[in-house]
């Protein structure tokens, strides 16, 4: 072991030498022959749109990626693998297509719709073999804000037979709210699809991880306390905008004198009774390969236990109702409400897909290297799109990817989509035969149902522990994202989240760390002099180092940072020079007034001698002086003022201080440059050559460079010599331009 570690040693400390000539920028471009080789804008255009045979054929088969895999589809190997998996996860649709309904507040049945046709959608347009789409519990809810705030109790309100009593039009309102579900269903697939066309699918990356998951977490508040009707068998008025959760829960409390006994023992009991059988179906996990229906189960028991004692009208609990056998036609959307929830339907598109992303999506990785395939982004982004928009007309509401079904689809074996078409198969199998069969399931167990699936995301409170830990600022996103989202409706709360992760990312550009570096001894590497004892700055030299870009936001900060770690304030030496430059200019013009009023008058004295007046001199006039008293007025001569010499003043003491030679900029960091950028530059080198101090850059990024290129950065007197491909170059060009001496590292 010891040997391992000696000979990891010395590979990691094999010294090298290089002998080369200091390079600036021309000098690579010269020896490196930089090609001028751009194509076109209007070059890249054609090649954008011409269309060939071979290429129509890939965008095609891109666009339907079931005609690439399906004909070369393993049947021996993959077949009952799929099928068993296919039918496990059917299994899971029933319970949880029936409890996320009642989130999107439409009758049961359409969750199990909604489990049917996008899942045939996406089989046939998606790219990932394990993703199991279909009902999600942060998309129903979000579903359920909008057909509650656009179709509330209020509006199906009849009179009753008394004068003052009214009652609840139930099958007007579940009919109005399910044309409200499938419309803004409708259009968020449209947006994800057009999104996806266009290539937009970089949009999520504005979804960090922290955000999701606290949106998601967040989220599942939100599906909790719009559940605790049906667990206390309570009819709480319906709140909507800002503080809605607060207010719902307010009203939840100030009810629970209405509690519905039966109600709340058959929510208590289901939930301990799935708590406890999911524990142990994770212990029975290790010997059974296939995982244990326990939903199901838990429906099927309480669906007989409500038909044998009656709890609907024994005890007053509510029950799903009627479901329908059969499917439905396809019924075109409410083009009158479109208007009103475009906001909704994009905010749907945007969550939809970034919860499959940032859910899902490492899960898609793992599972495309483990099994050699590729998850297009822009094709999944298409395919939920098409899912949601077709299912749309078929009175579906939005889905989305489920984690905990595609490690179920993936457990039991399943390799490809097919498993996903099976799942399907088995819904449609519920559909037509089995479904009346739940009518007298308590809608307090699907209730009960919906708490125990989001256990998993109510842990995600752990985030909290371990960003402290690790990243400060992103434990600050999670928690602002929480709380927004918990204040706003979901759709809210997502806008002003994403708005407060961009703003932390500003931030973070305007508050970077600034550094002086230094020359690690012996090497040709520069690190912060602060945080090494050995690194050592370059006599004559400073090397200013900034960790962010530079562009219009800091760049103010930068300049500030420049002159604090440097020691020189350009801005006050320059000021101050300037200050002497006109103090001296005032004493010459003085100076040189006052000798020219004396010449006249000496001029003037000299016209009168020579007429025979008697001069007349001042006291303090020695020429005078020594004229009379020679006796010769005749011979008398006009003084000439003398060269007036530069004033000199003491140096301001804010800006006393020992220049150096030369500053280099590391603009390493820099990937692009703005105007306001370029302007920071172009006054640092102009400013510090004024104060006799030379500016370098090094490190620029070829974008960098051609930015200074055509912002007309580079003159007759202002080349690409001051730009260095390293900070070693730099260095090295300085102390040969200034001395003999090369410091250590010229040749390693």
């Amino acid at each position: 072991m010891e040997e391992e570690m000696k000979d990891k040693d010395l590979r990691k400390r094999v010294p090298y030498h290089i002998q080369r000539d200091v390079l600036d920028e021309l000098g690579v471009d010269q020896v490196a022959e930089k090609s001028d080789f751009k194509i076109s804008a209007k070059e890249k255009f054609r090649e954008a749109v011409r269309c060939t045979g071979p290429r129509f054929k890939s965008c095609f088969l891109s666009f339907v990626p079931l005609l690439t895999w399906l004909p070369r589809y393993p049947f021996r190997e993959n077949a009952i693998g799929d099928l068993i998996s296919g039918i496990s996860v059917g299994i899971m649709h029933l319970p949880q297509g029936m409890a996320y309904a009642l989130l999107a507040a439409v009758p049961p049945v359409f969750g199990l719709y909604s489990s049917f046709y996008p899942i045939l959608i996406y089989f046939i347009f998606g790219t990932s073999k394990h993703i199991s789409v279909g009902t999600y519990a942060v998309m129903s809810v979000m579903i359920g804000s909008v057909t509650e705030r656009l179709a509330p109790d209020s509006d199906f309100m009849i009179p009753g037979n008394d004068t003052n009593s009214t009652s609840l039009d139930i099958v007007s309102r579940d009919a109005e709210r399910v044309k409200i579900a499938a419309t803004v269903t409708f259009l968020s697939g449209i947006f994800q699809l057009l999104l996806g066309l266009v290539r937009f699918g970089f949009v999520v990356t504005y979804l960090s991880e922290p955000l999701v998951r606290a949106y998601t977490t967040a989220a599942a508040i939100h599906v909790i306390v719009s559940q605790l009707k049906y667990s206390f068998g309570i009819n709480p008025q319906r709140y909507s905008g800002p503080l809605s959760l607060i207010y719902t829960i307010i009203e939840d409390c100030a009810l629970l004198g209405q509690t519905n006994i039966g109600t709340l023992v058959v929510s208590i009991v289901t939930i301990i009774g799935l708590v406890a059988a999911k524990e142990l179906s994770a212990l029975a996990a290790r010997k059974i390969p296939i995982p244990i229906p326990v939903e199901l189960i838990t429906i099927i028991i309480a669906t007989v236990v409500s038909w044998q004692m009656d709890l609907k009208t024994e005890y007053g609990v509510e029950v799903v109702g009627k479901i329908p056998s059969g499917l439905q036609a396809p019924v075109a959307p409410a083009v009158s409400l479109l208007g009103s929830m475009v906001g909704d339907a994009f905010a749907l598109a945007v969550v939809g897909y970034g919860i499959s992303n940032s859910l899902a999506i490492t899960l898609f990785r793992i599972f495309a290297l483990k099994y050699a395939y590729k998850v297009d982004s822009n094709q999944e982004l298409i395919a939920l799109g098409l899912s949601n928009s077709i299912g749309g007309l078929f009175n579906c509401f939005a889905i989305s990817c489920s984690m905990s079904r595609s490690m179920v689809q993936v457990s039991t074996g399943g390799k490809s989509q097919v498993a996903g078409a099976i799942s399907a198969l088995v819904i449609l199998v519920i559909l037509l035969k089995i479904g009346e069969l739940f009518e007298e399931l308590p809608k307090a167990v699907l209730a009960a149902i919906i708490y125990v699936n989001l256990q998993g995301m109510m842990k995600q409170f752990g985030d909290i522990r371990s960003l402290w830990r690790t990243n400060k600022v992103d434990m600050v996103v999670w928690v602002m994202t929480l709380i927004l989202t918990v204040l706003f409706n979901p759709d809210m709360g997502l806008a002003a989240s994403i708005a407060f992760s961009i703003l932390t990312v500003v931030f973070r550009t305007q508050l970077p760390k600034y550094s002086i570096l230094g020359q690690v001894p012996g090497t040709d590497i520069y690190k912060p002099v602060e945080d090494y004892n050995q690194v050592k700055e370059i006599p004559g030299i400073m090397i200013f180092h900034s960790s962010a870009t530079l562009y219009f936001a800091n760049a103010e900060m930068y300049i500030d940072a420049l002159y604090e770690k440097t020691g020189v304030d350009v801005a006050k030496l320059l000021s101050h020079k300037k200050k002497l430059e006109a103090k001296r200019l005032r004493k010459e013009k003085k100076a040189a007034k006052k000798a020219k009023k004396e010449a006249k008058k000496r001029a003037k004295e000299a016209v009168k001698a020579a007429e025979g007046e008697e001069p007349k001199f001042s006291d303090t006039d020695e020429s005078g002086e020594e004229a009379e008293a020679n006796g010769d007025v005749h011979k008398l001569s006009v003084k000439e003022p003398k060269d007036v010499a530069a004033v000199e003043v003491g140096p301001d003491p804010d800006t006393d201080t020992t220049l150096p030679q030369a500053i280099i900029l590391d603009l390493s960091p820099v990937n692009f440059l703005d105007t306001v950028g370029m302007k920071t530059l172009r006054n640092i080198y102009k400013d510090y050559g004024e104060a006799g101090v030379q500016v370098y850059f090094c490190g620029c990024q070829r974008g960098v460079v051609e930015s200074m290129e055509k912002g007309d950065f580079f003159n007759e007197k202002v080349t690409k010599s001051i730009l260095f491909s390293s900070v070693h170059d730099a260095v090295l060009y300085c102390q040969q331009g200034n001395s003999e001496e090369v410091i250590q590292g010229t040749h390693l």
